[in-house]
Formats: structure tokens, C-alpha cells, sequence
């Protein structure tokens, strides 16, 4: 039995050549996890379903991205065109992370190749996140699965203004971000926990930070856990402002998912952003993710 991961070929859109999202990073992370043995087939998802998608983005919304007739200021908030190949990947890759949540309720552990897009609200998207993939699966287990207690875990380098807005009056639903206070996005939403780091944090700091909130999460009790694992924390990030080192991304993933596999909670691990300089080494980091769910597992 090998950890489950879901992936699909088409993560992979059509977007502006000189955008500086790395949209080539889905297809080169899924080969890098296959050439490197952490697993040797994926889970393949089906696109979401508008019925599951409504559950947190309005259906106008929804349909707006169906249809590709999203006004021109609302797609360049996004930050890609709203084409065929994008709308066809932001339902993939939202149908993904649900199919990764449910393995991860059947498996204890889950990871999908995409995910973490936590800028989108109810009705808009924004910093290269169409849908909330994570907000979608969250309410997906909730009305579908009836899971309770829900923790969403986001230590991306960016604030997950998006789930705090969405869940800001859902008490079932546990907002923890854990960004720098200075990135983007310039106005920040309330997280049920946020946690605002100076720039050019290093390792030590950071980590010292991180298990101290683990253990203030510790004393609430979830029965699943969403972790949004991006890799612009790290030091040589075009957008990070953060200043980790791979070790001390390898220390932060271990850390988390550790702490909830031994109590013996479910965790679903999406990828998060990442926009290091080097592209293979962007690759390496993202990867670190699979790697250590896959050690435990």
C-alpha cells in the first residue's frame, strides 16, 4: 500500500508566457515523484461538480468561470486568462483535493500534485487562485461526510484571506494562517489564528513559532486537517520575503504532519505556492510534501 496522491495531466494550463506563476511545476512534480519512486501510480480526479463547488463560491461565480464570461478586471485580479484550459484545471484541481480528502479519511493521510488556492472567496478570485480547493473539500466533508471539527492549516507565505473569509462564520471550521505580515495580500482578513511573521524570518525563529501554535492547536479537538505546505517560505522565493532553508521546510512539513498522524487525524496535504528562482529547486521543495507523508505512511 503506497501513500495516495492525486494527480492529473491537465493541472497543466494554457496561461501567459510571461506570467510568474509556474504552471509547467504540476506536470514536473508529478514526474519527479514517480522517477524518485514516492509513488508509483496516482489518484486521477474527476472535475469537481458545480453542486460541490457551491457549497462556498456563489453560483454566479461559478458559472461565470463555466462559461468563461468573467469581466476583464476580474480576471486580471486572478492573474490568468479564463480560458478552456484554465477553467478545465480550476475544476480538476478543486475536484482533486476533495478526492484527496476522502482518501486521506479512509488512508489517514492524502496529498493531491495542486491545491492550496486560498485567496479565492465566495464570489471572486484572486492571486492565481480561481476556486478554493480547500474550501470546497472542508464543506464537501462537512455536509457530505458529516466530519465535525475541521482544522485548516496554511503555511503558505501569503495570508489564506480567501478560507478566512469564506469560514469567517463557521464554527466548525478552524482558519489558521501562519504568513508574513508584510506579502500579499496588502489588506488581511481575520483568521480565526493568524500569525504574522517579520520578513527575512530564518529557520530557528520560525520553527520555534510554528511548534509553539501546534501545541495551542493541540488543546482544540479536530477530527481532520487540511495542510497548505507552500514553498514560498523559502529564502530564494521571487514573491517569499521569508528566509528558510530546504531543511527547514523538510522540518516544518515533518513537524506537521507528524503531530497529527500520531493522534491519529486524518491530514490532506495540498501544494500551496512556491515561485523559487530555480525551477528544479522549486520542484525538490514542493515534493518534501509527498516525501513525508509517504515516510510515515
Amino acid at each position: 500500500m503506497e501513500l495516495p496522491i492525486v494527480n492529473h495531466p491537465e493541472y497543466v494550463a494554457k496561461i501567459n508566457e510571461n506570467s510568474v506563476f509556474p504552471i509547467k511545476k504540476f506536470s514536473s512534480l508529478a514526474n519527479y515523484l514517480l522517477q524518485n519512486k514516492v509513488v508509483e501510480n496516482f489518484h486521477v480526479p474527476k472535475e469537481c461538480s458545480i453542486k460541490t463547488l457551491s457549497t462556498s463560491h456563489s453560483l454566479e461565480y461559478i458559472n461565470h468561470i463555466k462559461n468563461k464570461t468573467l469581466d476583464k478586471k476580474s480576471e486580471i485580479k486572478i492573474g490568468f486568462p479564463i480560458n478552456n484550459s484554465v477553467v478545465k484545471r480550476s475544476f480538476l484541481a478543486t475536484g482533486g483535493t476533495v478526492l484527496a480528502s476522502k482518501l486521506a479519511l479512509d488512508h489517514k493521510l492524502a496529498c493531491n500534485t495542486a491545491g492550496g488556492s486560498h485567496h479565492a472567496s465566495y464570489d471572486y478570485g484572486a492571486g492565481y487562485c480561481v476556486f478554493n480547493d480547500v474550501a470546497v473539500a472542508a464543506n464537501y466533508l462537512k455536509y457530505k461526510k458529516q466530519i465535525k471539527n475541521i482544522l485548516i492549516l496554511d503555511l503558505d507565505v501569503h495570508q489564506g484571506n480567501g478560507n478566512s473569509e469564506i469560514f469567517k462564520n463557521d464554527k466548525n471550521i478552524f482558519t489558521f494562517s501562519m504568513h508574513c505580515k508584510s506579502n500579499y495580500p496588502a489588506k488581511k482578513s481575520k483568521s480565526d489564528l493568524d500569525i504574522e511573521l517579520k520578513d527575512r524570518l530564518e529557520d530557528k525563529e520560525y520553527l520555534k513559532i510554528l511548534k509553539k501554535n501546534i501545541v495551542y492547536l493541540n488543546k482544540i479537538k479536530f477530527d481532520f486537517v487540511f495542510y497548505i505546505a507552500g514553498v514560498d517560505v523559502h529564502h530564494d522565493d521571487k514573491l517569499g520575503k521569508l528566509m528558510l532553508t530546504d531543511d527547514g521546510i523538510n522540518e516544518r512539513d515533518r513537524i506537521v504532519i507528524e503531530n497529527f498522524f500520531f493522534k491519529k487525524i486524518p491530514l490532506c496535504g495540498v501544494l500551496g505556492g512556491g515561485y523559487n528562482k530555480s525551477f528544479n529547486k522549486l520542484i525538490e521543495l514542493h515534493a518534501l510534501l509527498h516525501k513525508n507523508c509517504a515516510e510515515l505512511f
